[in-house]
This record gives C-alpha cells, sequence and structure tokens, in this order.
C-alpha cells in the first residue's frame, strides 16, 4: 500500500514508519514547510499539498502536541485542541475531495473520551464521560466528520497509555523509580489503561488490513490495572522499592489541572472491538511489557 502519515517524527510515527517499511508498504511523510516534497502542510495556516500523481491507499493522522509535557495555561489547553482539530480538518476535508481518494483514514484519538471511569470498564460502545480531555477528544473525532459522507473507511484509534522508556509516561517515571523514589500516586486506584508500543503499531497495522472495521477502536491492553499496582510491578522490573507516594493535594499542587485529569483520574477501558477481531496482543501483560519496553 501507499501510505501517508501525519506526525511521523512522533513517538507513535516513527515506529510505524519502520513497521510498515519492513513489511513492504510505502510509506510517505506529510512534511511541515517541506520546499519540494511531495506531501506537505502549514495546519496552523490551513495550508496543504498532496501531490495528485500518487495515489494514496491509506492515511494516517497522528499530528498533535503532546498533552502532558507543559503545565496547562489557558493558551495551552487552546494549543492541545487546536493542533489537533485543526490538522484533522484540514486533512479530512482535503482528502475528501481527491479524485482518487485513499480507501481508509485512521486517526489518532484517545481514550480520554471516556473521562474518569473509577473501577467500571468501559468499551467502544461506552457513551463520552465528561470534562476537558472528553472536550478534546470529541472534537478531535468530530473534526474528521466530513468523511462520514464518502466511501472512505474511517478508523478513530482511541490509545491509551503507550509504553516506551524513549518518550511519554513511561520515560518520566523512569529515572524517580530508578532511583528508589518512586511510588504510587494519589490512593493508587485510579485505573491506567496501557498498551505496549508494539501493540500500539500492531494494531495499526491490524486495522489497515481489515476493511471491516470502521468508527473508535480502543488501543488498550485488555489488562488494564491500577495505578498502585503499574507503579509496583515498575519498581519489581527495575529491581527498585516503590515506598514513595505522592500524595493527591501534592499532585494538584504541582500540577494542577493536568495532574488531576491525568494522574489522578483513570479508565478501565477494555479493547473490545480489536478482540472480538481477531487481534492477538504480543505483551497483553503489564510485566512483560515493561521489560520489552526498557530493552
Amino acid at each position: 500500500m501507499n501510505i501517508l502519515i501525519s506526525g511521523a517524527s512522533g513517538l507513535v510515527g516513527k515506529a510505524l514508519t519502520q513497521h510498515l517499511q519492513t513489511q513492504g508498504h510505502k510509506v510517505y511523510t506529510l512534511k511541515r514547510n517541506g520546499s519540494g516534497a511531495a506531501f506537505t502542510w502549514q495546519p496552523d495556516q490551513q495550508k496543504i499539498y498532496l501531490d495528485p500523481s500518487i495515489h494514496l491507499d491509506a492515511v494516517i493522522n497522528l499530528n498533535g502536541v503532546n498533552i502532558g509535557d507543559k503545565p496547562w495555561s489557558a493558551q495551552r489547553k487552546i494549543d492541545i485542541i487546536k493542533s489537533r482539530v485543526d490538522s484533522t480538518r484540514l486533512l479530512a476535508n482535503t482528502v475528501a475531495t481527491l479524485k482518487s481518494p485513499p480507501h481508509t483514514f485512521i486517526n489518532a484519538s484517545a481514550i480520554g473520551f471516556y473521562g474518569d471511569t473509577g473501577t467500571s470498564a468501559v468499551n467502544e460502545t461506552s457513551s463520552a464521560g465528561s470534562g476537558y480531555l472528553t472536550d478534546v477528544v470529541t472534537q478531535w473525532e468530530q473534526a474528521a466528520e466530513v468523511l462520514a459522507d464518502t466511501p472512505i473507511r474511517t478508523v478513530f484509534i482511541r490509545s491509551g497509555v503507550i509504553l516506551s522508556k524513549d518518550a511519554g509516561a513511561l520515560q518520566k517515571m523512569l529515572l524517580p523509580f530508578k532511583l528508589g523514589l518512586g511510588g504510587r500516586v494519589g490512593s493508587g486506584q485510579q485505573f491506567m489503561s496501557w498498551i505496549a508500543l508494539q501493540d500500539e503499531v500492531r494494531a495499526i497495522e491490524f486495522l489497515l488490513n481489515n476493511a471491516h472495521i470502521s468508527g473508535p477502536v480502543n488501543l488498550t491492553s485488555p489488562n488494564a490495572v491500577n495505578n498502585s499496582e503499574f507503579t509496583s510491578t515498575l519498581a519489581k522490573c527495575l529491581n527498585r522499592p516503590a515506598i514513595f507516594p505522592m500524595p493527591g493535594f501534592m499532585v494538584k499542587l504541582l500540577f494542577g489541572e493536568m495532574g488531576d485529569l491525568l494522574l489522578l483520574g483513570g479508565a478501565n477501558v477494555k479493547p473490545n472491538v480489536l478482540l472480538e477481531n481477531g487481534f492477538e496482543f504480543k505483551y497483553p501483560e503489564l510485566d512483560k511489557a515493561f521489560k520489552a519496553a526498557l530493552k
């Protein structure tokens, strides 16, 4: 397949590009300010160029600023939404008007759609939650609504916490845990729905190859755990103790709303669509996923 990826420089984008190339696919990347490139865009200016001489079989949109790398100022919260909504709308609207459109459009999304569910399990048929993260994801997915009136199959990949030592939550946790200073966050009862980076990439490939699947798909391990188990398992894999909990009030003091939603809230998310369609996780258990991520 000829596949166009936006956000190819990010954690998932890099791994996915490499994996798809090893599987024999031709991967193009949507470049910013790429003079002379076949596929370029400036989403903040709503400018895009897709080379009409190259037929694309699929488009994968992974664009969006990192949600957890900076404090959530009022402007940052706007940027988080705009970087997702504006780029998705631009790319979807452009793809919808192509004379020879791709058969598949896969758009990044997140389990933030479900909000804080406590201990209750949710799946792709569950209703939206409430709060800022739910608003972000809802607007993000709605930005591709133009494709509903086309033959283009559209899939929204609602990803959980992606495990990698190179980026994301695990990378931030490694240093304090290696120093023996890690521990549960808040009560430790909040669920963390996670997925190994390798399974994230394999799941996206699976969705590319299964043309009957469309709509929202949860990309999470079938075995979500609470924060206490997540942190104790990480400590065990690193041969370190996990005896320094971070109280909830300290999380709110240090991180504000971002800490309240990302660290103290959680959701027990089940990947029903993947499982019902025969996808097999390589790392369904947390300890093995950690060991793979830490290699």
